[in-house]
C-alpha cells in the first residue's frame, strides 16, 4: 500500500515538519551568532573608546600642568603683562558668550 503523495514528489506532512524545524533552527543559531559577533564588536569599540579615553585625559592632565607651570612663571617674571593678557582673554570671551 501507497501513501497518497509517494511518486508525486511531496514529503509527508513528518518530513515537512522536520524541514520546518530544521531551516527554523538553522535561523536561530545564524540570528544566535550574529547577535553574539555584535555584542564582541561593541565590546571591542567601548574598549577601544575607554582606552582612548584614558590616553586624552593623560594628555590633558599633561597640558593642563605645562600650562599651569607657564602661568606661574609668567605671574612671577612680568606680573602686569599677565594681568592685561588676562583682562583681554576675559573681554574676548565675555563678547564671546554675549553673541
Amino acid at each position: 500500500m501507497t501513501s497518497p503523495n509517494e511518486g508525486t514528489g511531496t514529503t509527508s506532512s513528518g518530513g515537512f515538519k522536520e524541514q520546518v524545524t530544521d531551516q527554523f533552527d538553522k535561523m536561530s543559531d545564524k540570528a544566535t551568532r550574529t547577535l553574539h559577533d555584535a555584542a564582541d564588536q561593541a565590546e571591542q569599540f567601548a574598549s577601544r573608546a575607554a582606552e582612548e579615553a584614558r590616553i586624552v585625559g593623560g594628555n590633558v592632565q599633561e597640558v593642563a600642568g605645562n600650562f599651569k607651570g607657564a602661568v606661574n612663571k609668567s605671574v612671577r617674571d612680568q606680573p602686569m603683562a599677565t594681568l592685561a593678557m588676562a583682562a583681554v582673554m576675559g573681554f574676548v570671551l565675555g563678547a564671546l558668550w554675549k553673541s
